[in-house]
Parts: structure tokens; sequence; C-alpha cells
């Protein structure tokens, strides 16, 4: 009887008498609920800064010498243009604007956690990656000719540049990039609907708007906010979960 008795001594995780052999586990358990709580607010939060900087920065972007401008047109709006710093904000603000969309697709994907699918996971994290690489690319395009000269002191680029640097930035920004925005969509709309992270109305709607990025061959500057408009709704969606998750425990505990 004694060493049963020294065996549930040493068995005790906290060394008494066992009345609360649980005690000891949970620390762990407790921070592990609460990184599951913070996830879908971590998520809505970092759509919610997304969408506000790429809107900032794609509406920043867009004053350029008209279309047709001469060449002197074109050095006046370099030299002495009003908009130059503006241009030089959207252009430094396109960086963070991918770095908070890397924030949230991360951030989903520990709110899937276990649930998530091999296929759609590879394609959600791949879709999102592309679509950064390519917003990168267009900001970086378009806002090449005006850090020239801001930067390097370089002559006022001559027509034909401005013709190229703003075909490149819209080709890689309205074709590549919308596109690979609609496979997030409909990737993220799939997993949404498979795990019950997201409501059907807005998984569905995801689809619907998702076909028509993909489908679509509008250039109009309004175009591009579609995408994210739809991750501001999937962020706020996401937040109001996370207040109502964290609000079950009190509820609970009352």
């Amino acid at each position: 009887m004694k060493r049963s008795g020294r065996a549930d001594l040493n068995t005790c995780p906290m060394g008494g008498t066992g009345a609360r052999p649980g005690r000891g586990l949970e620390p762990p358990a407790l921070r592990a609920a609460e990184r599951e709580l913070r996830a879908p607010a971590a998520a809505g939060v970092a759509g919610l800064v997304f969408a506000t900087l790429f809107v900032a920065s794609i509406i920043l972007l867009y004053p350029q010498p008209a279309r047709g401008s001469s060449r002197a047109e074109i050095a006046e709006w370099y030299v002495h243009g009003g908009n130059r710093t503006t241009t030089i904000v959207g252009l430094y603000l396109a960086p963070f604007a991918g770095i908070a969309f890397l924030w949230f697709i991360a951030a989903v994907r520990h709110r899937i956690g276990a649930y998530e699918d091999r296929f759609f996971a590879t394609v959600f994290l791949g879709g999102g990656l592309l679509f950064v690489a390519m917003l990168y690319a267009a900001a970086a395009a378009a806002g090449a000719p005006l850090a020239a000269v801001r930067f390097q002191d370089a002559p006022p680029p001559s027509p034909d540049v401005i013709v190229f640097a703003r075909g490149l930035g819209y080709t890689l920004l309205y074709i590549y990039a919308i596109r690979v925005a609609g496979v997030f969509m409909i990737v993220s709309s799939t997993i949404g609907l498979r795990t019950g992270t997201l409501p059907r109305w807005l998984a569905f709607l995801g689809y619907a708007v998702a076909l028509v990025l993909l489908l679509s061959v509008s250039y109009s500057r309004g175009f591009v906010l579609i995408f994210p408009a739809w991750v501001s709704l999937v962020s706020i969606e996401l937040l109001r979960r996370a207040r109502a998750e964290r609000s079950l425990p009190t509820a609970a505990d009352a």
C-alpha cells in the first residue's frame, strides 16, 4: 500500500492529493484557446487594412500625364506637377498593402487549421502569393518613371516611355492580378463553405464576383476595386464571428 501511495503522489501533476489532476494542463490549453479566438479577429483586421491600403494606393497612383500629352506637357508634369508627391505616397503604400494581404492569408489558414484540404490550401496560398507579386509588379511599372525622375535625377520620360509604363502596369493589374484574384475568391469561397467559416450567401457572392473577374475584359478604373470590397466583406464577417466566439466563454461561466 505504501508503494501504491508513493505512486499516486508521483503521478499527481502538482504533487498534491490529486484533487485537481488537470490543473497543470490548463495554461497551455487556455493559451491555445486564446490563439484560436484571436485568429478570426487577426484575419478580419488584416483584410480591412489590406483593402484600405490597396484602394488608397490605386487612387494615388492613377494621376499620370494625360493620354496624348506632348513632350513639353509631360516634362511640366514631372518637374512641376502637384500630384507627384501623392503618386510617390501611393507607390510606397502598395508594398504595405501586399504585406497586409499576406497577413490576411496566414490568419485565415490558421483559422481553418486541420480542416483545410491540401489541394484547396495549395491553390489558396499560391493564388494569394501570385496576387501580391502581380500587385508589386504593376505598382513598380506605373511608378518607375516618376521614381527615376524624383530620386535619380533622370530627365522626364518621353511619351513612348509613358505609354509603355502605363500599358505594362495596366496589363499586370487588370489581366494577371485580377484573374488571380478571381481564382483566390473561388478557392476562399469553397473553403468557407466546406468549413463553415463563411455564410452561404457570402460564399456564393464570391463565386459570382470571381466569374466576373475571370471573364471580364474591362479596363475601368473602378473594376479593380471589386476584389478589396469582397475582402472587406469577408473581414467584417470574420470580425463578427470573432466577437461572437469571445462572448461564448463568458455566457458559459455565467
